[in-house]
């Protein structure tokens, strides 16, 4: 049997993961909650130390009173 060593490229994955290629699959990911979602919710994305972030958030009062009641952005996820 052959024994094989993996070192991970850190700062590889990092790359990887803030890439203009990732953005647009969380987009895309957000966009898709955030219209399942229904009116009054909002997106953004931003670029961490280490990855790229997407969230889908309640923006208006009434689908903060929404998403409080029911759970909207969890049950969009899914």
């Amino acid at each position: 049997m052959v024994k094989m060593k993996f070192k991970l490229n850190h700062s590889s994955v990092a790359n990887l993961m803030k890439s203009p290629e990732m953005q647009a699959v969380l987009g895309e990911k957000a966009t898709a909650v955030r219209n399942r979602a229904g009116e009054g919710y909002a997106q953004d994305m931003y670029v961490g130390k280490n990855r790229a972030n997407a969230m889908v958030y309640a923006d208006s009062s009434k689908a903060k009173r929404d998403n409080a009641k029911n759970n909207t952005i969890l049950k969009a996820v899914r």
